[in-house]
């Protein structure tokens, strides 16, 4: 049982982390509800989580959970367009980098996704990724740093390498 801190100063403390790794997920259109049904879920598990549990790993587990659930959400979506698109349309003229960013991050092989999401993004050290996702901090760190790299080919070229 879980009663040492409040959940509010779990929210307080946590909140940004938990946000990034939304972010990262689930894009900037669908983080604000994955934000909030991470810490929905968490509150409802937070009477039975164990006191030495490490939080911070655990939100970021449900925020990557949620930020999925959130991803295939959207696709899932209708999308009402006003009118039909023209044959050629223009090319846009206001790129959105974040959000090219966040579909590059999406692109990754699941395993350079998530050592990226959770190193780079929510802050977490090696030792802990490697924790949540089973593996060793050696391999985290490779896959987080093949995923760097992977991004940055493609942010800086458009394609792949």
């Amino acid at each position: 049982m879980n009663a040492i801190q409040p959940f509010e100063t779990v929210v307080a403390r946590h909140g940004a982390t938990v946000l990034r790794v939304c972010r990262a997920v689930a894009g900037p259109d669908d983080a604000d509800d994955a934000w909030s049904d991470t810490f929905l879920s968490a509150l409802r598990a937070w009477p039975a989580l164990p006191a030495d549990a490490n939080v911070e790993a655990w939100l970021v587990t449900i925020a990557q959970r949620k930020g999925i659930d959130a991803r295939r959400a959207r696709a899932r979506r209708a999308r009402p367009v006003p009118d039909l698109p023209d044959p050629s349309p223009a090319p846009p003229t206001d790129v959105d980098p974040m959000g090219r960013v966040a579909d590059a991050v999406a692109a990754l092989p699941e395993r350079q996704r998530l050592a990226v999401t959770y190193h780079h993004i929510a802050g977490l050290p090696h030792a802990e990724v490697a924790a949540i996702l089973d593996s060793t901090p050696t391999a985290v760190r490779k896959a987080a740093s093949d995923g760097i790299r992977a991004l940055r080919a493609v942010l800086a070229n458009g394609a792949p390498t």
